[in-house]
């Protein structure tokens, strides 16, 4: 299976022609709304036809990492593109960041678009996010793509944690934000080079694209709050682990620099149908570094 999604991903991202890394504008037809639920209001944006995808972005970005992709989804498919809670334009509220609640958030917008089933893409904290969504309503989820990044409690996640890059997943609080308040640029730019199989491959216009959205009041206090619920994720997950792995076809996207075939062995600890594949020459930042080959692997799955 990974030979032919390699094989697959190759020619297609010999044909596609993806957007320009700093054009976020979603393609014509998409539709933009506000929608109150569990508490915020949610950024959402949809667009296209078909059966729906939901597309769940991660920290350092937002909805906006997915134009892409979406452009390719809305031929065929309904593409539904929100801002996470406390990222993007989505509200900023004080708390509700462990990822089973924000679950809530995404059934609310599905709901909300009379929306029943759905393939869910899913890159960093949306991997969290879609995760716990799977896992509590697992009869709405047909397919789901996770893109490099752990599930806390799950799998090797004890490992990865002593990392030296992951640092900032201890860091918060009143102090860290009057550290960063002003300098949010900087402190981003550690996450977009560190993290980069290439920094340049992350281009200038789209750092100054996402770093003005984490600039916004409250969103740095926001992001920090999404690390700081990894400790309740680890045991929400293990709860949702103890009462079965998913069972819906996953594909584990691993960058080659970055996760890699670590990505596909985290799934399986919570998945029974897993696919994996890595994207060469790309770090964490997939869909910024590797657009048409990310693309092609997530469209030969769906």
């Amino acid at each position: 299976m990974r030979t032919i999604m390699a094989l697959l991903a190759l020619i297609a991202a010999l044909q596609f022609q993806s957007a320009d890394a700093a054009d976020f504008s979603l393609p014509a037809g998409f539709k933009t709304q506000t929608i109150a639920t569990n508490g915020a209001r949610m950024y959402v944006r949809v667009g296209g036809h078909g059966p729906a995808v939901v597309l769940l972005h991660g920290y350092g970005e937002t909805g906006d990492m997915w134009s892409p992709l979406a452009a390719r989804l809305s031929k065929r498919h309904t593409v539904i593109v929100p801002d996470l809670r406390g990222m993007g334009l989505s509200d900023h509220p004080a708390g509700g960041y462990d990822k089973k609640n924000q679950a809530v958030d995404i059934k609310g917008v599905l709901d909300a678009l009379d929306i029943g089933k759905v393939d869910v893409v899913a890159h960093d904290i949306g991997n969290m996010v879609a995760y716990a969504f799977a896992a509590q309503y697992p009869q709405r989820v047909t397919k789901l793509v996770l893109m490099d990044a752990p599930l806390p409690g799950i799998g090797p996640w004890e490992e990865i944690l002593k990392s030296p890059l992951l640092w900032h997943f201890r860091f918060g609080g009143p102090d860290m934000e009057r550290l960063v308040k002003g300098r949010e640029r900087i402190y981003l730019d550690r996450f977009w080079n560190e993290f980069s199989a290439d920094p340049k491959q992350f281009d200038e216009a789209s750092r100054r694209h996402y770093a003005k959205f984490y600039a916004l009041p409250g969103a740095m206090h926001s992001g920090f709050a999404q690390f700081h619920a990894f400790d309740q994720d680890a045991i929400d997950n293990k709860a949702f682990l103890a009462q079965g792995k998913l069972t819906m076809p996953v594909l584990a996207i691993g960058g080659e620099k970055s996760f890699g075939t670590t990505m596909a062995t985290v799934a399986r600890f919570a998945a029974s149908d897993v696919h994996g594949a890595v994207v060469p020459n790309a770090g964490h930042w997939l869909m910024e570094e590797q657009p048409q080959a990310s693309v092609a692997v997530i469209m030969a799955f769906l």
